[in-house]
């Protein structure tokens, strides 16, 4: 657990892998992972169904990463990007996992020890009824969603390394 302390950045997939397009966080943590791409000094997180619960996990992190299915009302496999501050705006979050997730960003800007700079990426789900494999239109965008949270990292990498 003190390993998840220690990372300026950390990258959370959140969701439940067993209602289809509802876990596409978790898939895109995994993948992100064995990306050899991926910047060593980051942390990939399996959040899960976790909500509240990974507070512990990235108070003190710079930066942090959500990858969550999103419900913006788009497409599916549509990709979304956006600030912790731009979900907490939102009537009731659109994340899929709506309060979990504002609520994990709501304490982190109460809990944290340093300003905290968030960003939420994810897709459009399909289907979350139940069932284990990503929609076909969700499994396609799931290669873009690894590759935007890549590009996310190394501009914070970019970012913090000119500071």
């Amino acid at each position: 657990m003190d390993d998840w302390l220690i990372s300026g950045t950390v990258v959370i997939g959140v969701g439940n892998i067993i209602l289809s397009d509802d876990g596409v966080g978790v898939h895109a943590a995994r993948r992100l992972q064995d990306d050899p791409r991926l910047p060593a000094d980051v942390s990939i997180l399996d959040g899960g169904t976790m909500g509240l619960e990974l507070g512990p996990f990235v108070s003190d992190a710079s930066r942090v990463l959500i990858l969550d299915a999103v419900n913006t009302g788009e497409a599916p496999g549509t990709l979304t990007r956006m600030t912790g501050r731009d979900l907490l705006g939102t009537p009731r979050g659109r994340s899929v996992h709506q309060l979990g997730v504002a609520d994990l960003i709501a304490t982190l800007t109460l809990a944290s020890t340093k300003p905290q700079d968030i960003v939420v990426l994810g897709l459009q789900p399909a289907n979350t009824d139940w069932g284990t494999t990503l929609s076909r239109d969700v499994d396609a965008a799931l290669g873009g969603l690894v590759d935007a949270a890549l590009a996310q990292l190394q501009l914070w990498q970019k970012h913090w390394t000119l500071v």
